[in-house]
């Protein structure tokens, strides 16, 4: 069988696993609207942004957060597909290595699609609004799930190193949740001291944010940022997309290997 068929199969099969778990679905659709409400009445009402509504400012950022949170189930479930012996079961198929990971990529971002709608029909429900053209709205989607793609790579050589599905969830809050913090994601950056300016502007996080504002035209009225980075921010995206699926494509393939073996 080819890669792709392989692929195809293995997708199904996790996309026929999100119907069958409530958890998953829950997960993936409860959540997102408490962000959505929590920031939004909570935090919205002692951060005022000038020249823009915070609904308008929060909801990019709420979505990328959500959609990087997503990308990090990969981990936890092949680290839980190892504990279970269902890689092991994988390997005994005349199956192509890289289709078990290509699946599971491609799978939670299915899963990522379903919190992005229940995510935008939440903002439409407190106030926020897209300025923009169906092609630009559409883009937008595109690059938040491109990213969310790169990092369900990133994760997925981590939970097949650990085997354990609650050690990838905690290493990852650890390491996700600084960056999504130290960003544009939910505050301007201009205020923050200049290390963390400087490091926020650069961030992935703030210009996948900053990518998905200026294409739903959300983007705040003021003078343009310095860094190329946000002057850029789908170009920089990306570029980073493409570092990253680069680097770790190859790495999740091998490690994979070296797991299936033991």
């Amino acid at each position: 069988m080819s890669l792709l068929s392989d692929s195809l199969v293995i997708t199904r099969r996790n996309v026929t696993k999100i119907r069958r778990v409530p958890d998953l679905i829950v997960f993936a659709t409860l959540s997102p609207i408490m962000f959505v409400l929590l920031f939004r009445y909570v935090f919205g009402s002692a951060i005022p942004i000038e020249g823009i509504d915070y609904a308008s400012f929060l909801l990019p950022g709420i979505l990328c957060q959500t959609v990087i949170f997503g990308a990090t189930v990969t981990g936890g479930a092949l680290a839980e597909d190892l504990q279970k012996g269902l890689i092991d079961r994988f390997r005994s198929l005349p199956m192509r290595s890289g289709a078990v990971l290509i699946g599971r990529t491609v799978a939670d971002q299915v899963l990522n699609v379903v919190s992005i709608v229940v995510m935008l029909l939440t903002g439409l429900a407190v106030g926020w609004r897209p300025h923009t053209t169906p092609y630009e709205f559409v883009l937008a989607i595109v690059v938040l799930l491109a990213f969310a793609f790169a990092v369900s790579w990133l994760m997925a050589p981590v939970g097949l190193l650990v085997r354990t599905p609650e050690v990838v969830n905690n290493a990852s809050f650890i390491v996700i949740f600084p960056l999504t913090f130290i960003a544009n994601t939910f505050v301007p950056t201009q205020n923050f001291p200049t290390p963390l300016r400087v490091f926020a502007d650069w961030n992935p996080v703030s210009t996948t944010t900053q990518a998905a504002r200026e294409l739903f035209g959300n983007t705040v009225p003021g003078p343009t940022p310095d860094a190329w980075s946000l002057q850029h921010p789908v170009i920089y995206t990306l570029i980073w997309v493409v570092i990253i699926l680069a680097a770790f494509v190859p790495f999740a393939v091998a490690q994979y290997k070296r797991a299936a073996g033991r």
